[in-house]
């Protein structure tokens, strides 16, 4: 398996943000276990974000396994990019 860092970038619209927020944490908290490792807002960004880190064999499969996100579903994400992406200090 590899990592893949998926920075997701939400429109800018606080109120449709916020309105869909529970349904997106809900679907990212199911897919622990599944290859998503860890997910968090980037505070301070503009337009907001957010970094999210999947083990998963290939970026297809990221976006197979992200498919079904409330966010993307319902308009809430401007972009979604996925890199392959390496840790070489830490564990995880």
């Amino acid at each position: 398996m590899s990592h893949f860092a998926v920075h997701y970038t939400y429109v800018d619209d606080p109120e449709l943000i916020a309105q869909h927020r529970p349904d997106h944490r809900a679907f990212l908290s199911s897919l622990v276990g599944r290859g998503l490792i860890v997910a968090g807002a980037c505070p301070g960004t503009t337009p907001p974000s957010a970094l999210l880190i999947v083990e998963a064999e290939s970026p297809e499969d990221v976006g197979d396994l992200l498919a079904d996100d409330p966010f993307r579903l319902r308009g809430v994400l401007s972009e979604a990019r996925v890199v392959s992406w390496t840790p070489v200090i830490g564990s995880l």
